[in-house]
């Protein structure tokens, strides 16, 4: 069985974001940059199943720059075995990443597709489905456990509600959630190792794919500044308030 990863490169969680002076959107220079941390439990989860003896091999793709090489990397020393870039200097919307997917997805033909739920910068939450959508396979979003058994796939998702166990037939696109697992740390051996891992770069041009944007940014600002609180005497005073100041209520 072989399972297919796509990651991002974002920002890093623990960097303060800046807007760029034109609010074009986000200052990218001299910024750290990670794999997506939803990605990464996808990667993991991965990993996992071909040490179960579950998947025989783990392939990771992304799309970007060449200097997603670096994420791709640090997943084959997570523990995937060969990486695929998709080299674009462009940011290519959901669905142009979706449809560059499904012509990996057709190349490699991988029996379980694994992504995170959504990535930390865009937080768009809509290419698992949209890649469900173009190869026709079921879809297992927001997962928090994974049942393999034969050509199915049970896959307990976390919903408003609670949990809901849905039954997959292989091949099928599935989402990760934060509860399906915890990411291992990478070791100074296997990312000696990770080096020596096949790592292919191929163009977003020759997928025949267009990178056109379905989507138009008008305008990124930073969060308001919140302001300070104040004390109010009594009860009356507190609804006088959010009646007439914050109108939150009539």
């Amino acid at each position: 069985m072989k399972i297919l990863v796509p990651i991002k490169r974002v920002v890093d969680y623990n960097v303060k974001v800046r807007v760029k002076p034109d609010n074009s959107g986000v200052d990218l220079s001299n910024v750290k940059m990670s794999m997506n941390p939803f990605c990464e439990i996808a990667v993991e989860e991965a990993v996992r199943l071909k040490e179960r003896d579950i998947a025989t091999e783990v392939v990771v793709v992304s799309i970007g720059p060449s200097q997603a090489q670096e994420q791709l990397r640090t997943a084959l020393a997570l523990g995937a075995d060969r990486a695929i870039l998709i080299e674009s200097d462009e940011a290519p919307g959901s669905l142009a990443v979706a449809r560059l997917l499904k012509a990996i997805v057709d190349k490699e033909q991988p029996r379980i597709t694994i992504l995170g739920k959504q990535a930390i910068d865009s937080d768009n939450n809509q290419t698992g489905q949209m890649l469900a959508g173009l190869t026709g396979y079921p879809q297992g979003t927001f997962a928090s456990k994974l049942d393999i058994a034969g050509d199915k796939i049970n896959v307990t998702r976390e919903i408003d509600g609670g949990l809901q166990t849905v039954a997959l037939n292989l091949p099928a696109i599935v989402t990760a959630d934060l509860r399906l697992n915890e990411p291992r740390y990478t070791t100074l051996p296997s990312i000696m190792k990770a080096k020596k891992k096949p790592l292919d770069v191929i163009s977003a041009d020759s997928l025949g794919v267009s990178m056109k944007s379905t989507v138009k940014t008008l305008k990124v600002e930073a969060p308001a500044t919140r302001t300070a609180g104040v004390t109010v005497a009594s009860v009356a005073e507190l609804i006088e308030k959010l009646k007439h100041e914050a109108r939150v209520i009539q």
